[in-house]
């Protein structure tokens, strides 16, 4: 029935003699444009986009502020420093397995207290992105388009918040005297060569990379699943995105 009044509008809105030059299809096209959202605006792509983040974000830096959530985790999971694998082996060899095992769970424990401080600073970041911004992540053949810009615009900010907190962290889960105690009974071992690592810059800068792989992976659920796309808005604009990178015409 909107079909038959949307047609009778535009004949209405035609004189007789222009209505004569207009073909019946181009009729049928706006009649049915009247009546079917087009393409989504700058603006709900924008939003669209900053809601989808926002859920991601969320969800990415909840998990891994769990217990576990870096520990149990093998893609992301802190373990000795790869200039220090050579003490883990060593004091593994002599009977140290327990306060190597302490060291490794101590150092994943500080980084998922840290991960509390990252979400703040991404809803800052998804705030602050601009409508140009949005439109070229959203149709960027690039599946982790999103995770590069929060890279490039957080990554000071989350160092700058992450080294006080993992320092503190280290302390309070012992990570810093476990490394202590493994690096001295290392040292001491003859002809081994000392070790000299700092552990705050390292565990922060690893923290930093398993939070961004977990953001990644966070993004390219939203690309490729439509069903987590819960509001009509997701809907639109995500679905606008796939017809226009499968190469679909949309009028």
């Amino acid at each position: 029935m909107k079909f038959i009044i949307a047609i009778f509008c535009i004949f209405l809105s035609c004189s007789v003699t222009s209505f004569a030059q207009i073909k019946l299809p181009q009729v049928l096209r706006e009649a049915a444009n009247a009546i079917r959202p087009g393409s989504p605006s700058q603006t709900e792509i924008g939003d669209a986009l900053k809601e989808a983040l926002e859920i991601g974000v969320s969800a990415g830096t909840d998990r891994l502020s769990l217990q576990n959530g870096f520990l149990g985790n093998s893609a992301i999971k802190l373990l000795f420093p790869p200039e220090a694998r050579k003490v883990e082996k060593a004091l593994r060899g002599i009977g140290m397995n327990k306060v190597c095992d302490d060291f490794i769970l101590s150092l994943n424990r500080a980084a998922e207290l840290a991960a509390k401080e990252a979400k703040p600073i991404f809803i800052s970041a998804i705030k602050e992105m601009s409508i140009q911004d949005a439109s070229n992540i959203l149709l960027s053949d690039q599946k982790n388009a999103a995770t590069s810009y929060f890279q490039r615009v957080t990554s000071k900010a989350l160092e700058a918040k992450f080294n006080p907190v993992i320092q503190s962290s280290l302390d309070k889960t012992q990570a810093t005297k476990y490394w202590t105690d493994l690096s001295t009974s290392y040292n001491q071992i003859p002809l081994a060569g000392k070790v000299n690592t700092d552990l705050v810059a390292y565990a922060t800068q690893k923290a930093i990379d398993g939070l961004f792989l977990e953001i990644a992976q966070e993004e390219l659920k939203i690309r490729e699943n439509s069903g987590i796309r819960s509001s009509p808005l997701l809907k639109k604009v995500f679905g606008y995105a796939d017809k226009k990178k499968n190469g679909i015409t949309i009028n």
